[in-house]
């Protein structure tokens, strides 16, 4: 490789990854959705991007977080971490509080306010 060519990944389609599918098992993952692996969920029989997910849910992560550290899109992560959810080797880590769309816009409003 000369110093003016480009790296190349290896591609890999995205629906291979998923086996086709488009739509996650699991309603409600939303890309700020925090997830932690359970314990001994290294030690399950899990392959590539799924195990990888696994390894870096050790701290809780977000769906966001997994994609970009992955280099995947977003749709293939949800799918693979709903996967994950549905099996019992992530679990998500519910917000302490939700902020309902009223409370953000007046948060909004008071910011613009400043």
């Amino acid at each position: 490789m000369t110093p003016t060519e480009p790296e190349e990944d290896p591609v890999v389609r995205p629906f291979m990854l998923t086996g086709g599918r488009t739509r996650p098992q699991h309603d409600g993952l939303r890309i700020e959705t925090q997830l932690h692996a359970i314990p001994g969920a290294l030690s399950a029989p899990l392959r590539f991007e799924s195990r990888r997910i696994v390894e870096l849910c050790q701290a809780p992560r977000s769906i966001a977080d997994l994609s970009a550290a992955l280099r995947a899109p977003l749709a293939v992560v949800r799918v693979i971490v709903a996967d994950l959810v549905t099996d019992g080797y992530l679990r998500i880590d519910e917000p302490i509080s939700d902020f309902t769309p009223e409370l953000i816009e007046r948060i909004r409003d008071r910011v613009r306010a400043l």
